[in-house]
């Protein structure tokens, strides 16, 4: 044993190294408890990473768009209501008012990421006897391609929308027909029409979406809703995504304007992210909490069979700090071993689902989330763990009269 060691470390690891049986299968315990929290760990991250992406992939964080008109009774002179039966406004397209302002005052907001005007409404897309109802999006390709990474999603042609040019989905072009270069009618209840020409097919892995969704510039489709300068929704995203509501709610207060954010629209969803989350801290506590006991009673039988030779140290001087500094050591040095075996484990394991979890068509299923702090922060709670599972026997130890410790 070197002599620059402490005290406490040589006789703790001498401890460790007599009873290597306890402590091989302890360090085993840990590190499958380590492998466990690594993995699921990532496996978890990359499930909400993955379904997120799929969420948020045709749509902003949060969208702005005009409160919705409010509904009156009928008053035939200031006072006495006309009419008991109360009908909800004529559905009209609407646009912001002042939404040049509105995006300025939202873009300012260190919150904000990124911001893009829209113009949409409901048309109808023609090409010789067929025809079928799409929703016409009018946008600024510099800023929503920001938002929304469509030209990442085409499978035919490109996204450089001109003033002629349209974008459909994989589904419409079947229904219709058509390919890149083809022509395309399109028609509003405002009294637009013009002929747009395909230059780019997407498939955002959504029929719904494939089927309705096309992209024109932003002055095409205000000059065909009929509401040339006007936009009728403002694209937001920000930098936490989780904060979307929050933000969603201060923007509201700020601008006048209703803001909609993800987590709103797709409220069941999110319930199962929280409880994806929950599901996950409940494994990291459960399985922490098995690797302490183990621990624990590990170094409790530790204590058992050496109590002599812990009467004998506190017989030569032996000071009972030093006693309590070796059990804590020893379990110290327990979480740190299979911390270390227990990532690699989980490393491992996270290469063979890269490797083997296919889709049919043999594209990988997700990727699992690895962070190199998961790694860190699972050596420290391993770590923490051993020492805190160490207390209490470490505390007996340093307990034991040396006279009846010696004495058997």
């Amino acid at each position: 044993m070197k002599d620059w060691l402490p005290f406490e470390w040589i006789v703790g690891l001498r401890f460790l190294r007599e009873g290597r049986m306890q402590t091989l299968f302890i360090v085993g315990g840990i590190s499958v408890g380590v492998a466990v929290i690594v993995f699921m760990s990532a496996l978890l991250a990359g499930m909400q990473a993955n379904f997120i992406r799929r969420v948020l992939n045709t749509q902003a964080h949060i969208v702005l768009v005009p409160k919705p008109e409010a509904t009156r009774a009928l008053r035939r002179d200031g006072s006495e209501i006309e009419a008991a039966i109360i009908q909800q406004p004529t559905q009209r397209i609407r646009a912001i008012d002042q939404w040049q302002k509105i995006m300025e005052t939202v873009g300012n907001m260190r919150d904000v990421v990124e911001i893009s005007p829209m113009a949409s409404g409901s048309a109808l897309a023609v090409r010789g006897e067929v025809s079928r109802a799409i929703n016409l999006a009018g946008i600024d390709t510099g800023k929503y391609y920001r938002i929304v990474k469509l030209p990442d999603n085409l499978v035919l042609g490109h996204a450089r929308l001109g003033g002629t040019d349209i974008v459909i989905g994989k589904e419409l072009a079947s229904d219709l027909g058509l390919t890149v270069g083809d022509k395309l009618r399109i028609g509003t209840a405002a009294g637009g029409d013009a002929i747009q020409t395909v230059i780019g097919i997407f498939d955002v892995g959504n029929r719904g979406a494939n089927q309705r969704n096309t992209y024109v510039t932003l002055r095409t489709a205000q000059s065909l809703l009929g509401m040339t300068g006007g936009v009728t929704s403002i694209d937001v995203t920000v930098k936490d995504i989780y904060a979307a509501e929050d933000i969603a709610r201060r923007i509201g207060m700020l601008t006048g304007v209703e803001a909609d954010s993800w987590i709103q629209n797709n409220a069941q969803f999110f319930a199962a992210v929280q409880a994806q989350t929950t599901a996950n801290i409940s494994i990291r506590f459960f399985v922490g909490l098995s690797v302490a006991f183990g621990i624990a009673s590990v170094l409790v039988v530790s204590v058992v069979q050496r109590s002599k030779e812990i009467g004998i140290l506190r017989a030569t001087g032996t000071t009972r700090g030093q006693i309590l500094r070796v059990f804590l050591l020893q379990g110290a040095i327990l979480g740190l071993i299979g911390s270390g075996v227990g990532s690699a484990a989980g490393a491992f394991a996270i290469s063979l689902w890269h490797s083997y979890a296919r889709n049919a068509d043999g594209t990988p299923m997700f990727l699992l989330v690895i962070e190199p702090a998961l790694f860190i922060a699972s050596a420290v709670l391993a770590t923490i763990t051993g020492l805190l599972a160490a207390v209490a026997p470490a505390v007996r130890a340093s307990r034991l009269d040396p006279v009846v410790a010696i004495r058997g």
